[in-house]
C-alpha cells in the first residue's frame, strides 16, 4: 500500500471492526436492525476522522516509515548504548584497581552496585508521566545532560562514601531514559511494528557491553596520565561525551507526533490515522485524569507483567555487571577478560534484532518469550554444573542470547497490550522500575568467595528465569482467556441507538458511540484483541 486511505484501512489481526461491537450477541432478527442503525447512522458509531480537512493522497507510507526510522531510532539507540555504558562500567573500571584505590571491600563493592538501583526505579514512574506532560526533547536531554556530569564526577571521587553516592544520582537522573524512550516509541508505531524498533533500541545495551571492553581496555593505557588511574579515566571520558551527547540532544530528539516538526502537517496526520487504525485511539492526544493512572494500578496485566520483567531483568544485571569478572575468574587476565566480553554481547544483538523482527511479523511475543527464557535457563543450568572453563563460556553465550532478546520482547509485549497514552506510560514505567529494583538482588549474588564458579550467583539467576518462565505462561493465559471472551461478546458495552435493550450489557457500561467506549475504556474496549 503506497499510499494510507484511513477510510479503506484494513483493521489488524488483533481487532475487529469497530461498528458492532455487539454483533456477537445479536439474533438474525437483531443484526437486521442493527444493519439498519449502522446504515443510517455510521459516521456517528465510527471514531472521528483526525484532521478530515488535510488531504494526504501524496504521503507514501513507507516511505513516511523510513523516515520516522532515521529521525527516532539511530539517536534514541546511541544514547541508550550511553546509558548502559555509564551504569555498567563501574565492571570494567573493577578490573583496574577502582576497589584498591578506593579501599572498598567486596560489600562495599556491591552496595555500590545496588544503590544504583534503589534511585533508578523509585523515580521511573515520575519521569514516565513527566515526559508525558513535557516536551521529550527538554525532559530526556535534561536527564542525560545532569547524568553525564554524575559520570564524569565519578572518575574524581576518592572515598566509598563519594562513589555511592555519585552512584545515587547517577540512577536517578538515568531512570526516565529507557521506560520513558520506550514508551515514546510505542506512540509512533503501531503494534505490529513497535517490537523491532523495541530490539534495535534495547539492543545498544549489547553494543555497549561489546563496546565497553573494547573502550576499558583502551582507555587503562591512561593509567597515571594527570595523577588519575586508569579507572578514573573510564567514568571521566565516558561521562565527558554523555554530556556533550545530552547537549546536542536538546535539538535531536523529536516530541510527540502532533507536534513533530521533521514532519509536515499531512505526514503527522498519517501518523496519527494510522496508529488510530490499530486502536491506539489516544494518539491524536489525551487530557491527564487520573482514572487513567488508577486503571494502570488496579490492571491485573501491569503486576503480572511486572514479575514477568523481573525474571528477565534481573538476570541481566546480573549478567552484564559480573561477565568481565566471570571470565576473569575463568584464568583470563583483565584486558583478555574484557575482549573476551565483546563477541559475546555482539551474539546477543543480532539474536536481539532477529526475535524482534520475528515477533513484529508473526505475533507470537509470547512463545518467543518462553523460548529465549527456556535458551537462557540452559545457559545457566550448565554454568551450575560446568568446571571447565572453556565450556563455561560457551554457556556464556547461551545466556546472553536467553536474556538479551527477551527485555525488549516483554517491553513490546506489556506495550501492545495498554491503551491509552497515561495507562501505557505509567504501565510501562511500573513493570520497568520494578525488574530494575531488582538488579539490586542480582548486584549482590556473586560473591567474591563463591570465584572462579559463583554456583549462589548463577543459581539465583536460574531461579530469576524460572520466575519469568511461570509468569509468561500466565500472562500468555489469561490474554487468550479475555480474548475469547470478548469473542463471544461478554464484555460487549451498550452503543446507544444500537443495542440499548441488552440491559444485561449494562454491567460493561453505556456509550453514545462507538468512538465514546474507546476512549473512555482504552483496551478494555470490548472491540480491543490482546497480542499473544
Amino acid at each position: 500500500m503506497s499510499h494510507l486511505d484511513p477510510e479503506k484501512a484494513q483493521p489488524t489481526t488483533e481487532t475487529r471492526p469497530a461498528v458492532s461491537p455487539a454483533a456477537s450477541t445479536y439474533s438474525s432478527d437483531e443484526k437486521g436492525r442493527v444493519s439498519q442503525v449502522e446504515r443510517a447512522d455510521e459516521e456517528r458509531l465510527k471514531a472521528p476522522l483526525y484532521n478530515p480537512h488535510v488531504d494526504v493522497s501524496g504521503v507514501d507510507e513507507r516511505k513516511l516509515l523510513r523516515k520516522l526510522d532515521l529521525y527516532l531510532v539511530p539517536w534514541l539507540s546511541f544514547l541508550y548504548l550511553l546509558s548502559f555504558l555509564d551504569r555498567t562500567s563501574i565492571g570494567n573500571a573493577k578490573l583496574y584497581h577502582m576497589t584498591t584505590d578506593l579501599h572498598l571491600t567486596d560489600k562495599q563493592y556491591d552496595l555500590a552496585l545496588t544503590i544504583f538501583f534503589f534511585s533508578y526505579a523509585i523515580f521511573e514512574v515520575p519521569s514516565n508521566v513527566f515526559l508525558k506532560r513535557l516536551r521529550p526533547s527538554v525532559w530526556l536531554s535534561l536527564l542525560m545532560l545532569l547524568w553525564g556530569v554524575m559520570m564524569t564526577v565519578q572518575g574524581l571521587v576518592h572515598n566509598y562514601g563519594g562513589l555511592l553516592g555519585m552512584r545515587w544520582m547517577l540512577g536517578m537522573f538515568e531512570a526516565g531514559l529507557f521506560p520513558g524512550v520506550n514508551y515514546y516509541l510505542s506512540c509512533w508505531y503501531k503494534r505490529s511494528e513497535f517490537g523491532i524498533r523495541a530490539a534495535i533500541f534495547f539492543s545498544a545495551a549489547t553494543v555497549s557491553g561489546a563496546f565497553g571492553g573494547l573502550l576499558a581496555a583502551a582507555i587503562s593505557n591512561m593509567d597515571g596520565i594527570g595523577g588519575k588511574p586508569a579507572w578514573a579515566w573510564i567514568f571521566i571520558l565516558e561521562g565527558l561525551v554523555t554530556v556533550v551527547a545530552g547537549i546536542l540532544s536538546f535539538w535531536i530528539i523529536q516530541d510527540f507526533p502532533d507536534t513533530a516538526k521533521f514532519l509536515s502537517e499531512a505526514e503527522r496526520t498519517v501518523v496519527i490515522r494510522r496508529l488510530q487504525s490499530d486502536d491506539q485511539y489516544s494518539a491524536a492526544g489525551e487530557n491527564l485524569k487520573w482514572h487513567y493512572i488508577w486503571r494502570s494500578l488496579l490492571d491485573w496485566k501491569t503486576w503480572v507483567g511486572m514479575l514477568l520483567y523481573m525474571g528477565a531483568d534481573g538476570p541481566l544485571y546480573a549478567f552484564s555487571l559480573f561477565l568481565p569478572s566471570i571470565i576473569n575468574q575463568l584464568g583470563f587476565k583483565a584486558t583478555p577478560a574484557n575482549l573476551l566480553t565483546v563477541p559475546v554481547y555482539a551474539v546477543a544483538c543480532i539474536v536481539t534484532c532477529v526475535v524482534g523482527f520475528i515477533a513484529d511479523r508473526h505475533g507470537c511475543r509470547g512463545y518467543l518469550t518462553m523460548l529465549c527464557l527456556a535458551v537462557g535457563a540452559a545457559g545457566y543450568i550448565i554454568l551450575i554444573a560446568s568446571r571447565n572453563a572453556a565450556l563455561s563460556y560457551v554457556a556464556v553465550y547461551l545466556a546472553a542470547c536467553g536474556i538479551y532478546p527477551t527485555i525488549p520482547n516483554i517491553i513490546a509485549w506489556v506495550s501492545n497490550n495498554v491503551e491509552g497514552s497515561y495507562k501505557r506510560s505509567v504501565s510501562l514505567a511500573m513493570v520497568i522500575s520494578f525488574g530494575n529494583i531488582n538488579g539490586a538482588v542480582s548486584s549482590n549474588v556473586y560473591r567474591a568467595k563463591d570465584a572462579p564458579w559463583y554456583t549462589l550467583g548463577h543459581g539465583i539467576v536460574l531461579m530469576y528465569i524460572g520466575i519469568g518462565l511461570v509468569m509468561s505462561v500466565i500472562y500468555w493465559y489469561f490474554l487468550k482467556q479475555e480474548n475469547a471472551r470478548r469473542e463471544r461478546g461478554e464484555r460487549d458495552e451498550i452503543i446507544k441507538g444500537v443495542n440499548e435493550h441488552r440491559t444485561e450489557l449494562a454491567r460493561n457500561g453505556t456509550y453514545g458511540s462507538v468512538a465514546e467506549a474507546k476512549q473512555d475504556k482504552g483496551d478494555e474496549w470490548s472491540g480491543y484483541r490482546y497480542t499473544l
